[in-house]
């Protein structure tokens, strides 16, 4: 009971703390809640501050799991979804230079790793479009399709958990700032529009120098407790649905997609009510659930999450993983995709829409959260058959 209060706490209390630094310090603020959030957790994981016992592991992931709902609806509200319009051409280019780079770097992969075993290789290939295009759900059925062993499918499954983890602190320590130096810069409004009390758009303004003062200001307070109420609405009313829809019409493996769209699908709803979209705070707010979560992730690695990992599957994963991102990297620039879209659709696909606040918060783009969640719910719609398509490729042409 005390180990739980206590990893309860310390995914409360250090985002607080993440955030308080913010506050009173630029260099911190500059450095990011995130990034800062990631260091941290990761610290005391593997200095064994943070228990690495399965028992914690599985209420880290529970508070993950509970952190992205709420964080979603809060960030969304402020939306204004106009101003999607907009993003619609780049958001759509960078989502096929995302498919199309993870279908050739698993082409290539399958040529350099897989010819020892092709029959295997070609299933793991299409498991791995289908989880780099939609997510666990894609993954889960295509594994059921091909007929992929149980064993195999685990395997695959803790090194692409590995593989995700590489990728999203690169991507968050330093994705911009390398890409950056070749690719535009995000060419619109980052912080979005909405209505002040009496109908008038205005723009946001960021308030990263009030961020964790603002927050518990009275008024903010009492406005936010509305909005809590409709974001817990929210997520009744998506689970149900899911829920039902599961139980009844699909496959039970799609309750988290299904979840999701309905989380986003609603919350977009809301924010096109005046009031809502208004409403001071709940991006920030959002915000610090998406510390939560970060906090909830980072602090699961462990110093012996390498010990069982070796092999030419292993080696297969970590290209297709990297390769993904390289190519979709390199047809976005030659497409003139800027950097803020591109790495939020690579994140949205490879990692699935619950991460693109995490990446928004990095970038400091609150523009592209929408419209990243919703090319991952569209990943989510095409990657089974994705999957399948690319095995098939692959087992006719080995």
């Amino acid at each position: 009971m005390i180990k739980t209060i206590s990893v309860i706490l310390l995914c409360i209390g250090v985002p607080l703390f993440v955030m308080w630094l913010g506050y009173v310090s630029r260099f911190f603020r500059k450095v990011g809640g995130i990034i800062l959030t990631y260091i941290i957790g990761c610290t005391l994981a593997l200095t064994g501050v943070m228990p690495s016992d399965p028992e914690v592991k599985k209420l880290l992931s529970d508070i993950a799991t509970v952190a992205i709902p709420l964080a979603i609806p809060l960030m969304l509200f402020s939306s204004d979804i106009k101003a999607w319009r907009k993003l619609t051409p780049d958001f759509s280019k960078s989502f096929l230079c995302g498919v199309i780079g993870c279908m050739l770097s698993v082409a290539i992969g399958f040529y350099i790793y897989g010819q020892n075993e092709p029959e295997t290789f070609s299933k793991v290939g299409g498991m791995l479009v289908g989880l780099y295009t939609g997510g666990n759900a894609n993954f889960a059925s295509i594994k059921q399709a091909l007929g992929l062993p149980d064993t195999t499918f685990v395997l695959v499954s803790a090194y692409d958990i590995l593989a995700s983890a590489l990728y999203v602190c690169f991507v968050i320590l330093a994705g911009k700032r390398v890409f950056g130096l070749f690719m535009r810069d995000f060419p619109y409004e980052k912080n979005p529009s909405v209505s002040n009390e009496k109908g008038e758009i205005q723009s946001v303004a960021s308030h990263d120098e009030e961020l964790f003062y603002g927050i518990f200001k009275r008024n903010n307070m009492r406005n936010l407790f509305r909005t809590m109420f409709l974001t817990f609405l929210i997520i009744v009313i998506s689970g149900a649905l899911a829920y039902w829809l599961t139980q009844s019409f699909v496959p039970k493996d799609m309750f988290s997609a299904i979840f999701i769209l309905g989380i986003s699908i609603l919350s977009v709803v809301a924010s096109l009510n005046k009031e809502v979209r208004a409403t001071p705070r709940t991006f920030e707010t959002g915000t610090f659930f998406i510390l939560v979560f970060s906090m909830a992730v980072s602090s699961q690695m462990s110093p012996g999450s390498l010990d069982s990992l070796s092999g030419d599957l292993f080696a297969f994963t970590m290209f297709v993983t990297a390769g993904s991102l390289l190519i979709h990297i390199l047809l976005s620039t030659m497409f003139r995709v800027d950097v803020d879209t591109t790495l939020t659709t690579s994140i949205s696909l490879i990692c699935s829409p619950p991460f693109v606040p995490v990446i928004s918060g990095v970038l400091h783009n609150r523009a592209v959260v929408g419209p990243g969640i919703a090319v991952g719910l569209i990943g989510y719609a095409v990657g089974t058959y994705l999957g399948i398509i690319m095995a098939w490729i692959l087992t006719v042409m080995s």
